[in-house]
């Protein structure tokens, strides 16, 4: 009976002195107080009594999002910042070793950065230089807690929160800007407009022109060419009247009617010619040979 319970006694104590260390965690173990080993993946065996295992350590990234903190620009601006911290435990060892309770001494050492970091900066530029922000202060911290085992892979400002009176000044001011822009913008508007409507005035004015002209262009031809078509009736009926060799009488003819038409009451003067009593003559010869010709 005795042999049993020694037996199972001496059972519980190795079952009690296995550890199982899961994927991506690690386990510190200290003989007699002292740093022996740190334990991977898998399954280990201490040695009861002698061998002490510590809590396992988490090997994966983590996040932990701090209190907003206090901080004073460099234009005398005291605001409210909170961050957040991106980091993963790199060397168990110096993670257990390296520094008291490490999430308040990366906490402290974020606060302290921080305000360094904006100290040095006015309103306007923390307000816009949020990446310059968290690229120094990523660069500070992991420098800083690389002996504790720890790497600080980003650091992200999540607020910034200035005074209620800044907030108020700021929102005025973007509502001022919004609002010369939109003046801005509806000038240029305005005159595109008188732009476009000029020009097409001057564009109409030009076409108006341009038909005038073609008008006075088209009527001054049509007029050339109606004057051209009768002195080019008057020259044929010339050549055609000197081709059939016409007599004297005829001539005289001819004459008589020109005067004619120079007497048919439109005009105020009338020349005669002096050689009127041969025209009358050259009248009584052409009857008579009218007369003739009808016998």
């Amino acid at each position: 009976m005795l042999f049993i319970l020694i037996v199972a006694l001496l059972a519980i104590i190795v079952i009690a002195n296995i550890k199982i260390v899961p994927q991506s965690y690690a386990v510190v173990v200290e003989r007699l107080g002292a740093y022996q080993s740190t334990w991977d993946v898998g399954l280990h065996v201490k040695i009861p009594f002698i061998d002490k295992a510590g809590r396992a350590i988490s090997l994966k990234e983590q996040v932990v999002d701090f209190a907003p903190q206090p901080v004073i620009t460099k234009d005398n601006v005291t605001m409210k910042i909170d961050t957040v911290v991106y980091f993963q435990i790199t060397d168990p060892k110096l993670y257990t070793y390296g520094v008291e309770r490490p999430m308040m001494a990366i906490e402290n050492l974020t606060a302290t950065t921080l305000r360094n970091i904006v100290g040095d900066l006015e309103l306007d530029e923390t307000l816009t230089s949020r990446d310059t922000v968290n690229t120094k202060m990523r660069s500070i911290l992991d420098e800083a807690t690389d002996p504790w085992g720890i790497k600080v892979n980003r650091v992200e400002l999540k607020n910034i929160l200035p005074p209620s009176e800044i907030q108020d000044a700021m929102e005025r001011q973007m509502k001022a800007e919004r609002e010369r822009r939109e003046l801005i913008l509806k000038a240029e508007g305005e005159k595109k407009s008188a732009i476009l409507v000029a020009e097409g005035e001057k564009e109409a004015a030009i076409l108006r022109a341009e038909a005038k002209k073609e008008a006075h262009i088209r009527e001054a031809e049509g007029e050339a060419r109606a004057i051209l078509d009768v002195q080019t009736a008057i020259a044929e009926g010339l050549k055609k009247l000197n081709e059939a060799n016409p007599t004297e009488a005829v001539v005289a003819l001819k004459s008589l009617e020109a005067f004619e038409k120079a007497a048919d009451g439109k005009a105020t003067k009338i020349i005669i010619p002096s050689n009127i009593q041969g025209i009358a003559g050259l009248a009584t010869s052409l009857k008579e040979l009218l007369t003739e010709t009808k016998e």
